[in-house]
């Protein structure tokens, strides 16, 4: 298995060249704004509002780079989308909010093999539906599953119950087994995050994930370059969590498995607290 694809969300030059020369593996360029404000307004979660001209700069500033561009989710527009990104040099298309097998067909469609696709698996029906849109395996490069939009979407407390209840592990062995790349959420640095970041860290081990985003522990929602180095050494952190995953890959099942056992009641303990708050009217 092959370590861990990082990547880092932003439309900054200075940042995406400083990012690769750290160790980021691929730039994410965000253009979802169709819905998302709805969805996600009181979290206090990422939203951007990149272009195809973002793509086009970074593509001639960094043409040997990985790019990824989340779109919108399907609608009228999304034949106009796909194609401006194409032709900015975007290597994959991040599809978000889609629900059925169709929708997913029909984004294959319109990239007609021009370019990667990944799909952003973040809805209960697209859950449901996986073995339908595992039909179009030979056409789908990735599969992230989206642990924001997915727990609020399911009625849960918290998104990494996803993960300790064992839906990851169910979504992994579908993907892997379809021959599909198979990721998951997001991760802060080593000895930060809600959940301490390494425990998610080994979960992405234990389960043969291959993409994880970078949060904004990495960036700390830098505007400019400068900014970014005066607030963290990302060169260091990406080492840091690169040496926890590979003392990940070098342990084995039973070390993996505590570390799951230890993921699983930290997320109840937070998802406890977050109801004890949320019945208090805090």
């Amino acid at each position: 298995m092959s370590r861990l694809k990082l990547m880092l969300i932003t439309n900054d030059v200075a940042i995406a060249t400083h990012a690769v020369d750290c160790g980021v593996d691929r730039l994410f360029v965000d253009m979802e704004t169709r819905g998302k404000e709805e969805r996600q307004g009181h979290l206090d979660t990422h939203r951007a509002e990149h272009t195809p001209d973002d793509v086009r700069r970074l593509r001639a500033a960094l043409p040997g780079a990985e790019i990824l561009t989340r779109v919108n989710p399907l609608y009228h527009g999304s034949g106009d989308e796909v194609d401006a990104l194409v032709a900015a040099g975007t290597d994959y298309l991040m599809l978000p909010m889609f629900r059925t097998a169709e929708e997913v067909s029909e984004f294959l469609d319109l990239v007609a093999g021009r370019a990667g696709v990944t799909l952003l698996l973040e809805t209960p029906q697209a859950l449901v539906r996986i073995d339908e849109i595992l039909e179009h395996r030979a056409r789908i490069d990735e599969i992230h599953v989206g642990l924001n939009d997915l727990h609020l979407g399911m009625g849960l407390d918290f998104m990494f119950e996803l993960l300790a209840g064992g839906l990851i592990d169910y979504l992994a062995h579908k993907i892997r087994a379809a021959g599909v790349r198979f990721g998951f959420g997001g991760i802060a640095r080593i000895g930060e995050g809600m959940v301490p970041a390494e425990l998610v860290l080994g979960e992405h081990v234990r389960l043969g994930s291959e993409l994880v985003i970078l949060s904004r522990a990495f960036h700390n929602q830098a505007r400019s370059l400068a900014e970014l180095r005066a607030s963290i050494d990302l060169a260091e952190e990406i080492r840091k969590l690169r040496a926890r995953e590979a003392e990940f890959r070098a342990a084995g099942p039973e070390l993996l498995e505590e570390n799951r056992a230890r993921l699983r009641e930290s997320v109840r303990a937070f998802a406890r607290q977050r109801r004890a708050r949320v019945a208090a009217g805090g």
